[in-house]
């Protein structure tokens, strides 16, 4: 698999262009960024969100959207976006969104994720480091 870096791109509510590597960052694999190149209409994109839950604390949350906040950071390889609000992405930086295709599911992924100390076998929730 390979990682493409990418650095965040943001736009603020009235909008400026924002640009800041010390609030975090996170990769998209190649194959995050063909599937989102195969299912995202043209405005829409890949929102990835922290949530309170799953069976070890927190758990990922994908979505197709089209409406990006004030405080949404907007990561973008090869014209495919994903986009994380401020808050999800202090438990993601430094993470890659994958996307993993198996017989039994498809989805997309946070692999490799530093801010998180374990997950469950699945890998759709995770306890954080303290």
């Amino acid at each position: 698999m390979q990682t493409i870096r990418v650095q965040w791109v943001a736009s603020s509510a009235s909008g400026e262009t924002l640009t800041d590597s010390n609030e975090g960052q996170i990769y998209l694999s190649e194959n995050c960024v063909k599937r989102l190149l195969e299912i995202a209409e043209a405005s829409e994109f890949l929102r990835l969100q922290v949530e309170g839950g799953g069976c070890s604390g927190f758990q990922y949350k994908f979505s197709l959207d089209t409406v990006v906040n004030s405080d949404d950071r907007i990561f973008e390889q090869g014209g495919a976006r994903v986009v994380v609000d401020l808050d999800s992405l202090s438990f993601v930086k430094g993470a890659m969104v994958d996307f993993n295709q198996e017989l039994i599911r498809s989805a997309f992924q946070v692999v490799n994720n530093p801010q998180a100390e374990q997950g469950c076998s699945c890998g759709s929730s995770f306890s954080v480091k303290l």
